[in-house]
């Protein structure tokens, strides 16, 4: 069984900030090392591009390229995408052992043969994001529910989306967090991006405080 330390991907939702500079990109970092720079302090990232346009076989692979072992993008797949998925999930995979799940935007009434079909077409990590209230409810085995915090599963996709997070806020989630790790559940977990580079400082306490048990931590702390 992998490590607490393997089952926990955290990070932001995107990394291609300039105003991140200098708060978490030092100075003079140019754009095309961000990625590089931000996988040296976090461990997993949300492609948020491919809910926009689908970058080509070779892009994954950069991105790939430019990240350390145990690394995870988690990828965001639209619902617009969702007849080309065949298409998608080759492209994807083209990021090797650093794919992790795949986030599906569902803004459409409930579609039984929809969600039937989808799953039954891949083996990918699936995490779905329904806007519609016509989804309460519905099994989506054996894929979770974004923010499903009980799923069924062997993982959880968690979005922070409501910042600021006070150093209280930040360790209580740390600690249900830890709580799902310890019962040998992954944990993938996102904060919403900002201009201030916030969101990289809030995930970089939650992964500290979630794989320290000997208590909390200042979010300020230079620990």
């Amino acid at each position: 069984m992998a490590s607490i330390v393997d089952r926990l991907s955290v990070g932001t939702s995107g990394w291609s900030y300039p105003s991140w500079r200098p708060g978490f990109y030092p100075s003079g970092t140019p754009n095309e090392e961000f990625l590089r720079f931000y996988a040296e302090r976090l461990p997993s990232v949300e492609l948020n591009t491919t809910g926009y346009r689908l970058p080509s076989e070779e892009q994954f692979e950069r991105w790939a390229a430019q990240t350390p072992a145990g690394f995870r993008f988690a990828v965001k797949l639209p619902q617009r995408a969702l007849r080309s998925v065949a298409t998608f999930e080759e492209r994807v995979r083209r990021l090797g052992e650093r794919l992790g799940p795949v986030r599906v935007a569902v803004e459409s009434p409930r579609d039984d043969g929809m969600l039937a079909l989808l799953l039954g077409s891949t083996d990918l990590r699936l995490a779905f994001d329904f806007r519609h209230e016509g989804w309460d409810g519905v099994d989506v085995a054996p894929a979770v529910r974004v923010d499903d915090w009980d799923a069924e599963a062997s993982f959880r996709y968690l979005r922070f989306r409501e910042p600021p997070y006070s150093e209280e806020a930040v360790a209580v989630l740390a600690a249900r967090v830890r709580a799902l790790l310890e019962r040998g559940v992954d944990v993938f977990a996102y904060f919403q991006h900002e201009d201030e580079p916030s969101a990289p400082v809030y995930a970089q306490r939650l992964r500290e405080l979630a794989l320290d048990d000997s208590g909390p931590i200042s979010l300020h702390s230079g620990r």
